[in-house]
């Protein structure tokens, strides 16, 4: 800001200060929420545990086992739900989810996508990627009854052969500065690997049938699953924000520390220069 009057850089300090002010703020809301949604993921996750433990069970006390859900099938289409953000402001977040999108897009498989988040729903209209419904497109009012209508969906278009196979790509918050993008596959389950039998396992009758018990689990064990991904996606947008205005809070604080420096020379300029010009007009 060579050659700028004093009244420029003062007004461009205040500009700046004003901006550290909403950074800090949005900093100290992100931290807030992100200790929020990280107790929200502790409590629900012994429910959805149990779930996929039942389903291990059914598997484990059931020897000619099968269910459509395990079918392995040619495949011809895959179903995508992607999560993102719906505002900005969040370091690379929402970009480095659509870098993980672009390269499932690159196998040259056709693919529908579930987007939830505004970002997610604007990235499939502008890659023009079909989309199976925009309902879910604010991911901050996903509720946890929201999930369970996902997974209904979803495994409805599974068992009618919309789509062959389902994955899930979110966002792992692996600590406050590291957040890690990820695909997860959801449908066809793979079945547990066999395990040497020890002991005496309790008999355990499932009424109407096993299969029947394990295909009406697994709506809700999918639900738990994408509940997961959003709680971990959520923590990751917080934590990839509070990053992001940490930073640029520091930003702002050098630049008005440059400013300051700068304002002090002028003024010190100025100074001088009066000075100089009371003398020679003394000495005349």
């Amino acid at each position: 800001m060579a050659g700028a009057s004093m009244k420029d850089i003062k007004l461009r300090i205040k500009s700046v200060q004003s901006t550290m002010q909403i950074t800090k703020a949005m900093e100290l809301v992100a931290s807030s929420k992100l200790r929020r949604a990280k107790e929200r993921q502790e409590r629900c996750r012994p429910y959805f545990t149990g779930l996929h433990q039942t389903l291990r069970d059914i598997e484990a006390a059931t020897s000619d086992f099968s269910s459509p859900y395990q079918t392995h099938r040619e495949v011809k289409k895959r179903c995508l739900i992607v999560i993102a953000g719906d505002r900005g402001l969040a370091g690379g977040y929402n970009s480095n989810i659509f870098k993980a999108v672009t390269e499932e897009l690159a196998k040259g498989m056709p693919v529908c996508v579930l987007p939830i988040g505004k970002r997610a729903v604007d990235f499939c209209v502008r890659k023009n990627i079909e989309i199976l419904t925009t309902e879910f497109a604010e991911a901050a009012t996903v509720s946890v009854a929201d999930c369970f209508t996902i997974s209904n969906l979803v495994t409805k278009g599974y068992l009618s052969g919309q789509y062959d196979e389902v994955s899930i790509v979110f966002t792992q918050f692996v600590s406050m500065l590291t957040q890690t993008p990820r695909t997860d596959s959801l449908l066809p389950l793979e079945p547990e690997q066999e395990k040497p039998q020890t002991g005496v396992r309790p008999l355990v009758i499932y009424e109407p049938s096993p299969a029947a018990v394990y295909d009406a689990i697994v709506p809700n064990y999918m639900a738990g699953m994408i509940y997961g991904a959003m709680c971990e996606s959520v923590a990751s947008e917080l934590g990839a924000r509070r990053t992001a205005m940490d930073a640029a809070s520091k930003n702002a604080a050098e630049m008005i520390d440059d400013l300051s420096l700068r304002y002090n020379r002028a003024r010190q300029g100025a100074i001088t220069q009066e000075i100089t010009e009371i003398v020679a007009g003394a000495e005349h």
